[in-house]
């Protein structure tokens, strides 16, 4: 499979009469509106998260309770850092991050459970984190090639999301039901 390059004074005349556009090329082949749009979803979804997560950690009482809440901490902060770069590439592609407070449960995939026990805490961050290994892998399958440098952060943080569904399954078996 052979690709035609452009030649090099094509590509510095393009840079240049477009240089407002910043990172987003001619070459960016996806529907940006739709991108920008599944991004703040994904973004409303990891903050939802940074926030369950940080009440788990500081509600968590009971036998383990100590190491479940340093994993509830480490898991928020990782959905942190899943958030801060989603907003990052958000800016990138043009748009704007949505942190308005009063939208993000409805645009979040997963829903924000306090859960009473324990178990229901880990409980329900198994399910939000399922639901965003779910979410990611779809995404990822919309972008395909259209947005490589967006599937290819999205797969990063799949992988972040996949290691935290097995630590709570984990958790799960260690504990009385």
């Amino acid at each position: 499979m052979q690709t035609d390059l452009t030649d090099v004074n094509t590509l510095r005349t393009r840079a240049r009469k477009h240089i407002e556009d910043g990172a987003v090329t001619a070459g960016y082949s996806a529907d940006r509106t739709a991108v920008l749009r599944l991004l703040n979803d994904a973004l409303a979804t990891e903050i939802v998260c940074v926030l369950r997560y940080r009440r788990h950690h500081f509600m968590a009482r009971g036998i383990d309770a100590k190491s479940t809440a340093d994993e509830f901490l480490t898991h928020s902060n990782e959905e942190l850092a899943h958030a801060d770069r989603i907003a990052e590439r958000i800016v990138q592609l043009g748009g704007q991050p949505d942190f308005a407070p009063d939208g993000l449960t409805g645009r979040s995939h997963a829903e924000y459970v306090a859960g009473g026990s324990l178990v229901e805490m880990i409980r329900e961050d198994l399910v939000a984190e399922r639901i965003a290994i779910d979410s990611y892998r779809e995404l990822i399958g919309y972008l395909g090639e259209l947005d490589s440098t967006t599937s290819h952060m999205l797969k990063e943080i799949l992988a972040v999301e996949e290691q935290h569904a097995d630590e709570l399954a984990d958790l799960l078996k260690d504990l009385p039901a």
